[in-house]
This record gives structure tokens, C-alpha cells and sequence, in this order.
């Protein structure tokens, strides 16, 4: 059997909100001719009810969002989802899905600020950025599957990165 190479795996572009996730994995998407889905798209209503109040989500809610995602990866081997699988063990759970490729992107609170409250139409408030931050688990040295990227790069040079990185081209792993 062959092993599999960076381009035989799902590819989950993480990191809290207002990082870039959706723009970069629509991206990886187009230039992979892969199919792409934002995370976003399989919360409850009833998630995204809670979290259009200003109430951040627990872990107890994330779970069937997780599932979800993690559905989609299994019956899309190659698929890109950008979700933010902000925790170790969430990561874990996308990963029960087969072999990932997880981009980590990278982003100072200020500028998730300022992007969440740019941002028209969404239904997360930028009220909700620093709990994003406490929930956070950066991905260390027991995720090698994970490559972390500058978030706060210009979106054509981001994209170049992380082409590398699904390439297999990726730089040394920082955690």
C-alpha cells in the first residue's frame, strides 16, 4: 500500500474566529479542486441563536457540531473544512474522521477583534474573541499533523504558504 502524501488527506484550516479560516480553505479549495465547506454551516440554529446573543459556546455544544464536521470529512476523504477546532480534543475528535492535514492559523486578538467586527452578516459578535482565546489549546508538538501559519499575512501570500504545507513544503513546525 502506498503511504499517503500531504494531498491524499482532508485538510481543516483551524483557529478562533476572524483568522482567515473560511477565506483560506475557499481558496485551497479553488486551486485544489477540492471540495470546500465553512464549519459554520453545520452549527445548530440553536448554536448559532446562542452565540448571535453573545453566549459563547460550551464544549457540551460543540460536540454534535464536531460530529458533524467530522461526518463530512469521512464522506469527503479530501475534503477542506475550515472550522476552528479551537482544543486539543476537538482536533482529536475531527481526526477520528481519517488522516488530516490541520493549517493553524495564527492571529493576534486585536486583529480577531477588528476582523469579527468587521465582518456584515455574521452571527458571532466580536464580544466573543477572547473567549475564543481562552479556549484555545495552540497545537503543540503532539499534533504533527498540524502546520502553523501567519494568519495575519495578506490573503494571496497566506494562500502560497499554505500550498507549501499541503505540498508537503512546509518550513519547520512551530507550535
Amino acid at each position: 500500500m502506498r503511504a499517503r502524501t500531504p494531498y491524499d488527506r482532508g485538510i481543516v484550516v483551524m483557529g478562533v474566529a476572524g483568522s482567515g479560516k473560511t477565506t483560506l480553505a475557499s481558496a485551497l479549495g479553488r486551486h485544489l479542486g477540492r471540495g470546500f465547506r465553512d464549519g459554520d454551516s453545520f452549527h445548530s440554529a440553536a448554536n448559532v441563536a446562542k452565540t448571535a446573543r453573545g453566549e459563547p459556546l460550551t464544549s457540551q455544544d460543540r460536540i454534535p457540531w464536531l460530529d458533524a464536521v467530522a461526518a463530512w470529512l469521512e464522506a469527503t476523504p479530501r475534503g477542506i473544512v475550515a472550522c476552528s477546532a479551537l482544543a486539543h480534543g476537538y482536533r482529536d475528535r475531527l481526526r477520528r474522521s481519517g488522516p488530516l492535514l490541520i493549517l493553524h492559523l495564527a492571529i493576534t486578538p486585536p486583529t480577531a477583534r477588528r476582523r469579527v467586527a468587521d465582518r456584515p452578516g455574521h452571527f458571532m459578535p466580536a464580544s466573543l474573541v477572547d473567549d475564543q482565546y481562552a479556549t484555545l489549546e495552540t497545537p503543540s508538538s503532539d499534533e504533527p499533523d498540524v502546520v502553523r501559519l501567519d494568519g495575519e499575512l495578506p490573503a494571496p501570500v497566506l494562500t502560497a504558504h499554505a500550498l507549501s504545507a499541503v505540498a508537503g513544503r512546509a518550513g519547520p513546525r512551530t507550535a
